[in-house]
């Protein structure tokens, strides 16, 4: 009798474990990807990518998803500069409505993603203006290009690496994937901004916002 209620109590314990790794499989598709609703307020000026990525924190807190490991997809210039697409981790991205954005790093930075004014929500899972919209709300800021990786030292592509509301400049994308600018369909790399203060983002269509990206 006690060698049965011993196998017994294997078996459980072996589909507990099927049960609960089973559950550990399936895909997360909470949220992992958004524009911020708003921008830091200050223009340009998030704090550096330390102030950015606790705005995408405390935005996705807001929300019910403040445990991820948020980053903004921001890069940096300089000696120590660092690429937006090496900060997010490695994908899948869902947005607020459980749909993926994208696979991978590659995916993202290809023309198979789904990123899009239907497709790149806020974290509220509200669209975000774009053009044709009042107001025009569609220069995402980056500082990053087409492929996600950081400007070499030269312009300005980053508002002093994300502390300027002054001068500089920033490279920005167009999340409804439509307007001017060199690359107008770019999600990432449009075109540069005018400058770096709050009045100048909203001069050239944006508001200051950027995306986050859950790394983990």
């Amino acid at each position: 009798m006690k060698i049965f209620t011993a196998i017994l109590s294997v078996l459980a314990t072996v589909l507990i474990y099927q049960s609960v790794t089973a559950q550990d499989k399936v895909q997360d598709t909470s949220l992992s990807f958004f524009i911020t609703s708003t921008g830091s307020g200050d223009g340009a000026n998030l704090g550096g990518l330390i102030g950015a990525d606790a705005i995408c924190k405390s935005r996705a807190t807001a929300v019910g998803h403040g445990n991820k490991n948020w980053k903004a997809y921001l890069s940096t210039q300089g000696m120590m500069g660092v690429s937006a697409k090496d900060r997010i981790g490695a994908g899948p991205w869902y947005n607020a409505k459980g749909v993926m954005v994208a696979a991978s790093v590659d995916d993202l930075h290809s023309d198979q993603n789904k990123l899009s004014k239907e497709g790149s929500l806020n974290e509220k899972g509200e669209q975000v203006n774009g053009r044709g919209d009042t107001p025009n709300r569609h220069d995402i800021l980056t500082g990053s290009n087409l492929d996600g990786t950081a400007f070499g030292a030269g312009s300005d592509m980053t508002c002093s690496n994300w502390t300027s509301n002054d001068q500089g400049s920033a490279m920005a994308g167009h999340h409804d994937r439509q307007g001017g600018g060199a690359n107008p369909t770019s999600w990432n790399a449009a075109h540069p901004s005018r400058g770096c203060s709050q009045p100048n983002l909203i001069a050239t269509g944006g508001d200051g916002l950027f995306y986050c990206f859950a790394a983990n």
